[in-house]
């Protein structure tokens, strides 16, 4: 059996019944599995997963985007999490029996069918990117909902598919086929966005510009930029591969965030990557008190996680499976915010 996976991110994280509308329309069509749905407030953004056989899936995506689209105003649309649509984007992941190559059709086939039905700007991303400057969903993203217009105005920016025309109500979405994402938040006992900031640029693939540490702040943000010759501020690598990040505050925790998005858990792993935040952190003088997943994660990525934890503290990892993802649980936080 063929089977995709979809996680629309629709830009709804506060109204339950608008929430609902959407994902009741998507789990109506026969052959769709909803593996989650993840609201967040503060964020005013929902993630849902579900799979499906391809037609399935393409009929059900098509769908959640009409019916956000009805139901959601961009313009009046305001959340902690970049936007650029009432559904932001949409990405298709070959589960079983389904090559990239599929994966990749069906993410042209329903953005054909959304810009020319709906009238909603449809840009490629990731594997199914159509121009080099459009594989990276932030790049995409850049200006958010707010820039839309004047970016669609651009030649360099019209879109793969649907109007050249500003849609105030759906504003754009970004779809395509990528593989695996693992969508992750560290907790940081401070209000303050800036060091988790700081933090983030610290661990995510892209680095930062180079700073001069200010000797009367713990943050590198307040340091002084070093630059070239040309002026361009020195660039530095982050710490991990194939890891994107962000700090944000969340009002409903009172507390700031890392936003991390993994790419290739097997290359750069959630634990690692915790740890390395940990250490960060004490540097700044806070604290990491735990973390949160957003939607569904590899088991596998946990077990890894688990293990890791029980041979630090000299422990076998012979042990029940249930135990290894306890310790995983446990010594990431995962309770720290949401149970």
């Amino acid at each position: 059996m063929k089977l995709v996976e979809c996680v629309p991110n629709f830009s709804e994280g506060r109204d339950l019944a608008k929430i609902n509308t959407i994902t009741d329309v998507i789990s109506g069509v026969d052959g769709i599995t909803i593996l989650d749905v993840d609201p967040g407030a503060d964020t005013n953004r929902t993630v849902v997963t579900f799979i499906g056989n391809p037609e399935a899936v393409s009929e059900a995506a098509f769908l959640g985007i009409k019916t956000a689209a009805e139901v959601i105003d961009m313009s009046k649309h305001k959340g902690a999490h970049a936007r650029l649509g009432a559904t932001d984007v949409c990405p298709f992941i070959p589960i079983a029996n389904v090559s990239d190559d599929e994966c990749i059709d069906l993410s042209k086939s329903v953005g054909k069918r959304v810009g020319e039905e709906l009238r909603i700007p449809i840009y490629l991303y990731e594997k199914s990117a159509q121009k080099l400057d459009r594989l990276k969903l932030p790049t995409i993203r850049r200006g958010e909902y707010e820039g839309l217009q004047e970016k669609l105005k651009d030649e360099n920016w019209k879109p793969d598919f649907g109007p050249v025309e500003f849609n105030s109500g759906a504003g754009a979405t970004v779809m395509g086929m990528r593989d695996f994402l693992i969508a992750y938040n560290i907790n940081l006992n401070t209000k303050d966005q800036r060091l988790a900031t700081d933090i983030a640029f610290e661990l995510r693939e892209s680095g930062r510009s180079k700073r001069i540490p200010n000797p009367n702040s713990p943050n590198l943000l307040d340091g002084e930029i070093v630059r070239n010759t040309d002026g361009s501020p020195v660039k530095v690598p982050g710490l991990f591969k194939d890891v994107k990040g962000v700090g944000w505050y969340i009002d409903t925790f009172k507390r700031a965030q890392i936003s991390i998005n993994f790419n290739n858990y097997k290359v750069s792993t959630i634990h690692n990557v915790f740890d390395a935040a940990c250490k960060l952190a004490d540097e700044r003088g806070i604290r990491v008190t735990g973390s949160e997943l957003v939607g569904l994660i590899p088991l596998d990525a946990i077990l890894m996680a688990g293990k890791h934890y029980l041979q630090k503290q000299g422990r076998t990892i012979g042990v029940p499976e249930s135990d290894i993802i306890e310790s995983a649980v446990q010594s990431l936080g995962l309770n720290d915010v949401t149970p």
